[in-house]
């Protein structure tokens, strides 16, 4: 597996994908590119050893720090073993909903295969974050902090902070995703999680028997006299939390990419999916610790700790560990209202300046006219078909086998529905493929009617949109009375009370297709969320972007998937030549292609071994054989069965002998017929990479390459 992130990889994105996607940016702006591998990890955040999800090793995983209009581009390697897809909270991808990472929008990827995301993140600044979102993947991590920051001419509205500071918090279970799927699908609530968790780490150890000793809180280091922006997110499950740091207060400043009316607060909720920038000022006495908390809301007090995350603010000069009673939560279990007026309470910050010089306050939404009212109400789970299921307007939405704008572009008739309700219907709750027919440049209104028992977060894909205004009991017209048409705040995801409405408002002008959905993933998972698709109707949808070079085909287009189907392929390398890769249903997956010139393909065995072969070779010939292959690709050495680990340097011993078995199926060539290398001339020189205790190289013989794996 290490040659298979440190050499095959590495070459496929660094010398041809990279290469390809980067004459599809803006020259003018610059690029950053990441790798990432998303694997599984076993951890003990509750002091129980469980599987979570990793990116690059690290639960949770690496910071994108980006820039406004930056492109970005980002590899993503599947090395779980069920489908993967990365969507970006709050990234709108202008005109580019083929890079959401939903699956409305986006074939999953396999295990063992990888993805490249690229994408700009036009007139964007602020505080985001990453997550997979497929199949409760989210409750078992895979999440990363994405940054935003403002281009060196733009303003910020307050002093540089002196540093920056990410904060994950979240509910947590000690089964991961695939039993909470069980679990749900069985028709059972998820329950009180088992604890929250601070960057990963550090539920409260509120009983010393039930809860393990030893447990690792995270521990944020400060020094004295200065201030820090701390951008917190919500990446749990399904719980609303209070965020607070003992003895400090918290200057709003920023959510989700737009700047707030600053103001302090001794305590925060941030609700599922949210995210929230404050300035903190480490004023306090330098010689002790402090507790950092976030708490579960709207639960009684034998429960609060309990379902509680602890880390540690650490000054430079401290002498003594945090001390004394956790800050207390807000002593409001059954009475929601102060929660809703401190949401109430975040204003947008009208004249600065966000991505762009004019001010946010430009826009006036509360003068437009609404083009179209979505009233959307969501009730408990109910059972349809005999299985548990959440809906919108009664209906239960049912994951497209083909991505909505996919079937656009390709005409496949079927693939979804176009009849989604504009408001509560009275009929029987159904499963469906039904999503909402939205107008190009509309200005819409949608009321979120939350008439189930939970606080539930909403998220809106491609776009932010103006909370205008929150209240109890049912959305009548007249309620409209109560906007805020002058300063609300624009966000993609907010809270909904149980028993309460939120209305927001949307300037429809990012072409695609957006997820609309609730962001407890317990609910998401049982079908709770719809799509809306918006074309733009004069320009027959030219609006957007194309369809990726790279795109991956699933349902009705399965037929159509390059280099990682069962369909035949063609891989160009040295001269007129073709060589044609049929059927590929080895035990082992097609894992890179091409480094022109020449080429090489590998495949990958069992998860561990991956054989890399030449494309090269003169005796090879251009047909396709007629029928797969059954014979496997290896490497051998001359003193081991499998390959040694030499990288492509000095420590490559003289005497190192690498063959190639090649399948007389595939190729047509004797079965007798073997392609040998070896290091001993000097007209043969190392052409690979890698490096450490792996790598890929091939020896040049004439005009033809060889290239072997070494695998560790």
């Amino acid at each position: 597996m290490a040659l298979f992130r440190c050499c095959v990889l590495s070459l496929l994105v660094s010398l041809t994908y990279i290469a390809l996607l980067s004459s599809l940016c803006f020259a003018a702006d610059p690029s950053v590119s990441y790798e990432f591998h998303f694997s599984y990890l076993t951890a003990s955040p509750l002091g129980v050893p469980q599987q979570v999800i990793a990116v690059n090793g690290k639960f949770p995983g690496p910071t994108v720090n980006a820039t406004t209009n930056n492109n970005v581009i980002v590899s993503v390697f599947n090395e779980l073993d069920e489908n993967l897809l990365l969507t970006w909270s709050g990234i709108q991808m202008r005109r580019n909903s083929w890079q959401d990472g939903v699956v409305g929008t986006n074939c999953p990827i396999p295990p063992n295969w990888n993805w490249t995301y690229q994408f700009q993140v036009k007139d964007q600044i602020g505080s985001f974050f990453y997550f997979p979102s497929l199949n409760l993947q989210r409750a078992s991590g895979g999440f990363g902090s994405f940054i935003l920051n403002n281009r060196v001419i733009i303003p910020i509205p307050f002093a540089q902070p002196d540093g920056d500071i990410v904060i994950f918090i979240g509910d947590w279970y000690t089964q991961n995703h695939t039993a909470l799927r069980k679990a749900l699908d069985a028709g059972k609530d998820l329950g009180v999680p088992d604890g929250v968790l601070i960057n990963g780490k550090g539920p409260y150890r509120y009983n010393n028997t039930l809860v393990p000793d030893g447990i690792e809180y995270d521990t944020i280091n400060v020094d004295p006299g200065k201030t820090y922006r701390l951008r917190v997110h919500n990446v749990g499950t399904s719980t609303s939390l209070n965020f607070r740091i003992q003895n400090h207060n918290l200057l709003l400043a920023e959510t989700e990419g737009h700047y707030t009316m600053q103001q302090n607060f001794t305590d925060f909720d941030i609700h599922v999916g949210q995210s929230y920038s404050f300035l903190v000022s480490m004023d306090q006495n330098a010689s002790t610790d402090y507790y950092i908390v976030a708490s579960a809301r709207f639960v009684n007090d034998s429960l609060w700790q309990r379902v509680t995350g602890v880390g540690i603010l650490h000054y430079s000069n401290s002498k003594g560990p945090a001390s004394g009673p956790l800050p207390d939560p807000p002593n409001d279990v059954y009475d929601k209202s102060r929660s809703m007026n401190q949401a109430l309470s975040v204003r947008q910050n009208g004249s600065a300046s966000g991505a762009r010089p004019n001010p946010q306050g430009s826009f006036h939404y509360g003068s437009i006219n609404i083009t179209e009212t979505y009233v959307l109400r969501s009730l408990p789970p109910v059972t349809i078909n005999g299985t548990s299921r959440a809906t919108l307007n009664g209906i239960s939405f049912v994951n497209p086998k083909t991505p909505i704008r996919l079937a656009d572009k390709h005409n496949v008739k079927g693939a979804y529905k176009l009849d989604f309700p504009n408001k509560p219907l009275n009929r029987p709750p159904r499963n469906d493929i039904s999503i909402i027919n939205a107008t190009y440049k509309g200005f819409i209104e949608v009321v979120f009617q939350n008439n189930d028992t939970v606080v539930q977060s909403f998220h809106f894909d491609g776009y932010s949109f103006f909370v205008v205004g929150m209240d109890y009991g049912v959305w009548t017209e007249d309620s409209r009375n109560k906007y805020n048409k002058w300063d609300a705040i624009s966000r993609c995801t907010t809270q909904v009370y149980p028993g309460a409405w939120t209305a927001v408002l949307i300037s429809l002008d990012n072409p695609g297709a957006w997820n609309l959905r609730v962001e407890n993933l317990d609910r998401w998972y049982l079908g709770q969320e719809t799509y809306l698709r918006i074309v733009n109707p004069e320009e027959n949808g030219e609006t957007e972007f194309g369809v990726p070079d790279n795109v991956l085909y699933c349902g009705a287009l399965a037929n159509l998937q390059k280099y990682t189907s069962k369909n035949s392929v063609s891989l160009p390398f040295s001269g007129t030549e073709t060589l044609f890769v049929s059927n590929v249903n080895l035990q082992g997956k097609i894992q890179a292609i091409v480094d022109s010139p020449g080429g090489i393909i590998c495949f990958e065995f069992h998860f561990k071994l991956i054989v890399c072969s030449l494309l090269l070779l003169d005796s090879l010939n251009a047909s396709s054989p007629e029928s797969p292959p059954k014979a496997r690709w290896r490497a051998r050495s001359s003193t081991s069965a499998v390959a040694k680990p030499y990288a492509c340097s000095s420590a490559v011993p003289n005497d190192a002998v690498f063959r190639a078995a090649v399948p007389p199926q595939r190729f047509g060539i004797s079965t007798t017929t073997k392609k040998t290398a070896r290091t001993t001339s000097n007209k043969q020189r190392c052409r690979g990479f890698g490096s450490g205790g792996g790598g890929l190289f091939g020896l040049q013989r004439g005009g033809g390459r060889f290239v072997v794996v070494v695998v560790d």
